[in-house]
Parts: C-alpha cells; sequence; structure tokens
C-alpha cells in the first residue's frame, strides 16, 4: 500500500477515534442524567426500582470505556504502534458485541419491563402522600406538564389510602384541569372539591409516558447506531493500518 494511502487511513482513523470519543461522552452523559436527575419521570422509575440504577451504571461505564478506546486509538493512529492499533480493534469488537447482545436482551425484556414499570407506578399511587419530594412530587409534575391522571386511568387514585379512608373529597392537585372552574390549585398534595364533579383529567397518563420514553429512547437509539457504526469503520481502518505498518516494518528488514 502506497505512503500516501497510509496517511489518509491514519488520518481517517484519528478523525473516527475523535467521533468516537465524542458518541462516548454523550453515552457517559446520559447514563450520569438518568442517575442524577430529579426533575423527570425516571426519578420515579429509581427510587422504585434497581433497574434502572443498573442500566445507568451500564452507561456510564460504556460510555467511559468508549472514550478511553477513542483516546488510545487516536495515540495508535498517530503514531502508527501495532500493539494499541491491534488492542483497539480487539476491544471495539468486544464492545460491538457486548452492544449487540444487551439490545437484544432489551428487546426481549421489553414486555416484562413494561409490567414492572406500571406495578410501581400503581403502588406509588396507592401510598400516596405527598409528602416524599422525590418519587411522588416527580409524579406531580409528570401528571401536571402532561395533563394527565393516574396511570391507565383516574380510577386508580380511588386505591389510594389517604383518599379511601378520608371523608372529605379530596383528589390529587396534579391531576387538576386548570380549564374548569375552581380556587383551590396546587402543584402537589391532596385537593377538596366541593362540586359533584371532580375537576381533574379524564385520561391517565400510560399513553403519554410511553410516548415520552419513546422519544428519548429514539436518541438513545440513534447515539447507539452512530457508534456501532464508527465502531466498524474504526474496525476495517485500525486493521489496515496495522496491516500496512506490519509491511512497512518487514521492508526496511536488510535482506543478504
Amino acid at each position: 500500500m502506497g505512503k500516501g494511502c497510509i496517511t489518509v487511513i491514519k488520518y481517517f482513523l484519528f478523525l473516527f477515534n475523535l467521533l468516537f470519543f465524542i458518541f462516548g461522552a454523550l453515552i457517559m452523559g446520559f447514563g450520569l442524567w438518568v442517575l442524577f436527575d430529579n426533575q423527570s419521570f425516571i426519578a420515579v422509575l429509581q427510587e422504585s426500582s434497581d433497574t434502572v440504577k443498573v442500566a445507568s451504571y451500564i452507561l456510564i461505564a460504556v460510555g467511559s470505556l468508549s472514550m478511553a478506546m477513542g483516546f488510545f486509538g487516536c495515540i495508535g493512529a498517530i503514531y502508527e504502534i501495532r500493539c494499541l492499533l491491534g488492542l483497539y480493534f480487539t476491544c471495539l469488537l468486544l464492545i460491538l458485541i457486548a452492544q449487540v447482545t444487551a439490545g437484544v436482551s432489551i428487546y426481549l425484556q421489553r414486555e416484562p419491563l413494561k409490567y414492572e414499570m406500571a406495578k410501581i407506578l400503581k403502588d406509588m399511587i396507592i401510598n400516596y402522600t405527598g409528602e416524599n419530594r422525590t418519587t411522588e412530587h416527580t409524579w406531580d409534575y409528570v401528571q401536571r406538564t402532561m395533563k394527565c391522571c393516574g396511570w391507565t386511568s383516574p380510577g386508580n387514585w380511588s386505591e389510594n389510602v389517604l383518599i379511601k379512608n378520608n371523608s372529605e373529597n379530596l383528589y390529587p392537585c396534579s391531576c387538576r384541569n386548570e380549564s374548569l372552574p375552581g380556587t383551590d390549585i396546587r402543584d402537589v398534595g391532596m385537593c377538596e372539591h366541593l362540586s359533584s364533579e371532580t375537576p381533574i383529567y379524564q385520561t391517565g397518563c400510560a399513553a403519554s409516558v410511553e410516548k415520552w420514553l419513546l422519544d428519548n429512547c429514539g436518541v438513545i437509539l440513534g447515539i447507539c447506531v452512530g457508534v456501532a457504526v464508527i465502531q466498524l469503520l474504526g474496525m476495517i481502518l485500525s486493521m489496515c493500518l496495522c496491516k500496512s505498518v506490519v509491511q512497512e516494518d518487514y521492508t526496511k528488514v536488510p535482506k543478504y
């Protein structure tokens, strides 16, 4: 292979590793967001299930490893270090296999995960008091911003312990339909209604939440596909460069 081709491959490999480093940073950043976010629906699941926390740790680990591999790939490409190029190819192959395995596992477990999410939320609604600032206030935020009430329907709130054991006509304040007349408007906790009809939204949050999750999963999927494409290109270029370096080294050996 000509010296010009080797130079082109070397700098293309450097560019792809730079992109790989950036995508790794995005994956790690998303994992950190899932782990520390307290203002979205993720916080509700995180407090009730270890699955989300484990997933966030995996994302952080994969992102960190991707950043490290991008860095070492850049060094190996610029200085044409064969051992780094070989190590880079092997690690990329292992990461790609792990990503495919994880993706297939999540796809096969989508129904159990959906059932677990519904169970977590229904249990939270039953035991809701309005005093838990993490999960309950986050769920209030979800109902208020998505203009919905309950999980499958507002009827889920009829199982709430506080509502069942109280003689007053209570309803969750975050379910209040602000387009209807009334004066008792708060963001969290329980409100009392005096009219015969409860001034709340009549649709459950399941469809809206699932749409929100699908929208965010689309972002994650796009990032993962981008990383996979860069990984494949990086593997091809690293092997081409490694082979060229080996061939060039052999030509420098004196012949007798």
